[in-house]
């Protein structure tokens, strides 16, 4: 015979059945969600965890991807930096090298219109020089002088006088054209032995006499200074000398004083 369990509120429920209620409990809670809400917590602590840990990986990257991007860009700066520098140094060193090359062109076309005006100069100078030098006159007889005066009286003469100077100079003496001219006269001269006729540059005409010998010939240009031939003793002479005329004419008795000609053209005699 079976006594039914009193289940009044003063009796306590077996072990069993508190299991059994538990259990019961647990899969009502998980089936309402209960325990669901209670477990959220825990994976929501999960997940929170694993994107912090995610954004902290993202937030490294970008960080590393940004110390990597400055790194480039100052790179190229610097290599910007540095081809401008180069750039400005090599523009510097054109202009500097531009700048002494017109320095040095300027310096030697400077040069050369000097030296091209010291040349002008000196030929000017050199010409002007040897204008005076064919206009110039100078003693027939270098170092001599005069030992028989222009006009001196005597029977040596046939005129009876003097037409010309005598110049002291030994046998073979330099004799000189006195001046610039033209040869008209070169040989025997009578009286006057052998003698030479210039025609001087002016139009007056220069006479030397008594030579041992002739160095020019008719037609030939002379210059001051030129020797023309050498003093001697031929002719109507009583010893070596030079026998020296100044004319208007080529022929004898159109004589000049010779000293005072000479004087006249800056020769001191």
């Amino acid at each position: 015979m079976a006594f039914p369990r009193a289940t009044g509120k003063h009796r306590r429920p077996s072990r069993l059945t508190r299991k059994g209620a538990g259990a019961v409990g647990v899969a009502a809670l998980a089936t309402t969600g209960v325990v669901g809400t209670l477990a959220a917590p825990a994976l929501a602590a999960d997940n929170a965890a694993e994107s912090t840990t995610v954004e902290k990986t993202a937030l490294n990257e970008a960080a590393s991807m940004d110390v990597a991007v400055v790194q480039h860009i100052a790179a190229q700066a610097g290599a910007q930096e540095e081809a401008a520098d180069r750039a400005a140094a090599k523009a510097a060193a054109e202009k500097k090298a531009a700048a002494e090359a017109k320095r040095k062109a300027e310096a030697e076309r400077k040069a050369a219109a000097r030296a091209a005006k010291e040349r002008e100069a000196k030929k000017r100078a050199a010409r002007e020089a040897e204008r005076k030098r064919l206009n110039a006159y100078v003693a027939p007889v270098s170092g001599s002088y005069v030992s028989t005066g222009y006009q001196t009286g005597g029977a040596l003469w046939s005129s009876g006088s003097h037409s010309g100077v005598d110049f002291h100079a030994a046998s073979g003496t330099s004799v000189v054209s006195v001046g610039r001219g033209t040869v008209v006269e070169a040989g025997d001269g009578g009286a006057y032995g052998n003698q030479i006729v210039i025609r001087m540059s002016d139009g007056t005409y220069t006479q030397y006499g008594h030579l041992s010998s002739i160095g020019v010939s008719v037609g030939q240009s002379v210059t001051p200074g030129q020797q023309i031939g050498l003093s001697g003793a031929t002719g109507n002479v009583t010893g070596p000398h030079l026998h020296f005329e100044a004319r208007t004419g080529p022929d004898y008795g159109s004589d000049i004083d010779p000293v005072a000609y000479l004087r006249g053209h800056g020769v001191d005699v």
